[in-house]
């Protein structure tokens, strides 16, 4: 099985656990206990998305000094997630509304990096949420969860 083919069950096995739970602060809550740093799951995922770089499937696009990609887009077997990773280094990223929310898992790799304030592990925006995703302190790889890939970019 290829690592993108890996990387794409190991999705499917955790959106399934995400599916019809409510994008707020208690699935976040959940998702950094049942998923987080410690875990197999976040270390699994983790290197799966460091292995997808090093194949050149993952983060193949760069912008504004980001690396970015789309690795899937919203299926049934993803819950009707779509998922995109990013590689962001101390820099903000363009400004967007999240129309359904947004799953973010956070990946630092260099320093103390912190996406939106927030250290490794999980954190979620609800439906209609907003922000300019920024990472501070250090480099980090984002992996983002959208409902039906729905992201709207401010002009």
């Amino acid at each position: 099985m290829s690592t993108q083919a890996a990387f794409h069950d190991a999705l499917a096995d955790l959106t399934a656990q995400l599916a019809g739970r409510p994008l707020d602060d208690a699935l976040a809550d959940w998702l950094n206990k049942a998923h987080g740093p410690s875990s197999v799951s976040y270390r699994a995922l983790k290197a799966a998305c460091l292995q997808g770089m090093e194949e050149g499937w993952l983060c193949n696009r760069e912008g504004g000094g980001i690396r970015y990609g789309r690795v899937f887009r919203p299926e049934d077997a993803l819950q009707r997630f779509s998922v995109d990773v990013v590689d962001m280094r101390d820099i903000a990223g363009p400004h967007h509304t999240h129309p359904q929310g947004e799953i973010d898992l956070i990946m630092p790799l260099e320093g103390d990096a912190q996406f939106d304030g927030h250290p490794a592990g999980w954190c979620v925006y609800p439906p209609g949420s907003a922000h300019s995703p920024t990472v501070a302190r250090g480099r980090a790889l984002v992996l983002y969860l959208l409902p039906e890939g729905q992201i709207t970019f401010t002009r």
